[in-house]
């Protein structure tokens, strides 16, 4: 459905159907269910402590959080990506191919900061993670963070993959990184910021959102991002 959505939203867009159908279908109850919960600013605090020594997985976490980004893109962020003269960074998602432009909040600008100074444009920011050959490999180092943190239980000695991958049903109330998107979410609609934007920022597509904020600066952004509680300082 949400794939349906994407397609006919872009139809719109491209002036080729003039309402998109799938904006009254009602999701089944099963795919409402498995919706993944926000993190709560403690769990944030105890998942940003959990991470240790562990730098780049801080930063990681940091650019979940705020920027409400998939950990796919993320973990392939390059170097040229980031402007540090205007406070903006501007790269292209994986699975939608939507361009993203969004500016750097200060815990942000902080990290990237205290990172070694490189030359190379096309250095990547996340250096471990994206020599990661797979997300899922990023996803389980993760779940170990959410181990140390307290906010899932480790799994069995001798567990073992049933090889079925995305074809397995995840429980419903699993957490993962994908919760950071929504983490993000709750956090500027708690800030005061409107349904619309958030989502416009996070980037969740929605043919509604992008005929109604088409007109959307960085400076609104920016402007809205700003009330986002700074986790570094907690």
């Amino acid at each position: 459905m949400n794939v349906l959505r994407i397609c006919l939203g872009e139809a719109v867009r491209q002036g080729l159907l003039a309402v998109d159908p799938a904006v009254r279908v009602k999701l089944p109850e099963s795919t409402v269910a498995s919706k993944r919960p926000a993190f709560t600013l403690n769990e944030i605090t105890r998942i940003l402590k959990a991470c240790g020594d562990d730098t780049e997985w801080r930063g990681l976490v940091l650019f979940g959080l705020y920027l409400g980004q998939r950990l796919g893109d993320l973990a392939k962020l390059m170097w040229r990506a980031v402007d540090l003269d205007s406070g903006e960074i501007a790269f292209t998602t994986r699975k939608t191919g939507r361009r993203i432009l969004l500016p750097l909040v200060q815990p942000l600008a902080d990290y990237l900061a205290s990172l070694p100074a490189t030359d190379n444009p096309n250095a990547f920011i996340f250096l471990r993670a994206a020599s990661a050959k797979r997300t899922a490999s990023l996803s389980n180092q993760f779940r170990e963070i959410l181990v140390e943190a307290g906010l899932v239980q480790p799994r069995p000695r001798g567990h073992k993959s049933t090889g079925k991958g995305r074809n397995q049903a995840r429980e419903a109330s699993e957490i993962s990184f994908h919760s950071l998107r929504h983490s993000a979410v709750t956090m500027l609609k708690a800030a005061g910021v409107s349904d619309f934007i958030a989502r416009e920022i996070v980037g969740h597509e929605s043919a509604a959102v992008s005929r109604q904020y088409t007109h959307l600066t960085t400076d609104d952004k920016r402007a809205a991002m700003q009330r986002l509680t700074d986790v570094t300082n907690i």
